[in-house]
């Protein structure tokens, strides 16, 4: 006996299959009046602020931006270490709340002629002079290097790639446009290396392969758009992927004697409660 199949469901061509793998057009009614309307994401979503949020978070940023500069401040005259003071600038650039960032300076005092001793720690904003599709600039490394610092201007976009090489981009003077800015990275039997200064908010990820790639997240939750925030993310296949803060001004070999320094001076310590026990 031969069975009789169903008529098959009305089909508009005209309406493709989702990316969940559903046929509209199958499941359409036959009513040409009633036309399929894809669901509203969170990136087809508006994503302007309300002149209340920006204000808000603009109010956020400057204090984030005072309260790190005091910071960069009593760092640069000894009174806090590294360790201590990279803890309180995350703590200042993660935080969306005003008061939490101001009760990082409760415990300091004041350094006298500490303002006019250390060189501004905010990065500079420019306007972008190409469009977002066309600022961008890629760098290779291959059995060579690439040094980058002093006063230059960061793309939107950045590729870099080193290949038994190594690249160094200082960001410290660098200038930034507002928003966004990323580079991806890929380090092949070769090192990457990159310094910011103490006010620029980061987010750095990314994978590693018999190799380290470091990962920081130094960025509020809600950025300011006019404020630059650097992202990094890529691939460590052997090789490896740092970043470092800085101050403006200060060498590699001022930061190393910085480092060993502390590191006498908490073995000292260690040493001294060892014999009081």
């Amino acid at each position: 006996m031969v069975r009789g199949s169903a008529n098959p469901p009305h089909r508009d061509t005209n309406c493709p299959i989702d990316a969940n793998g559903v046929d509209r057009g199958a499941t359409r009614s036959a009513d040409p009046s009633r036309r399929y309307t894809p669901p509203v994401t969170t990136e087809d979503r508006p994503t302007s602020l309300t002149p209340t949020n920006r204000a808000l978070i603009r109010r956020a940023q400057e204090t984030r931006e005072r309260v790190i500069a005091r910071l960069s401040d009593h760092f640069a005259h000894d009174a806090l270490d590294v360790d201590e003071f990279e803890r309180r600038v995350t703590v200042a650039q993660t935080s969306d709340n005003p008061a939490d960032v101001e009760a990082l300076l409760v415990d300091l005092s004041d350094i006298a002629g500490a303002a006019a001793s250390v060189p501004a720690v905010v990065p500079t904003v420019v306007p972008a002079l190409l469009p977002d599709e066309r600022d961008r600039d890629t760098l290779y490394a291959i059995f060579g290097g690439i040094d980058r610092r002093g006063t230059w201007t960061v793309p939107r976009r950045m590729r870099v790639v080193t290949i038994m090489g190594g690249a160094n981009l200082d960001l410290r003077e660098a200038r930034f446009p507002p928003g966004v800015v990323d580079i991806e990275v890929t380090a092949m039997m070769g090192g990457i290396n990159i310094v910011v200064p103490p006010g620029l908010a980061v987010q750095m990820h990314g994978s590693a392969i018999f190799g380290g790639f470091a990962d920081v997240n130094r960025a509020p939750a809600n950025p300011d758009p006019d404020a630059p925030l650097l992202r990094v993310h890529g691939l460590a296949m052997m090789g490896g992927v740092n970043i470092e803060m800085r101050l403006p001004g200060e060498s590699e070999r001022g930061a190393r004697r910085r480092a060993r320094l502390e590191l006498r001076a908490e073995r000292r310590a260690q040493r001294l409660l060892d014999r009081q026990r």
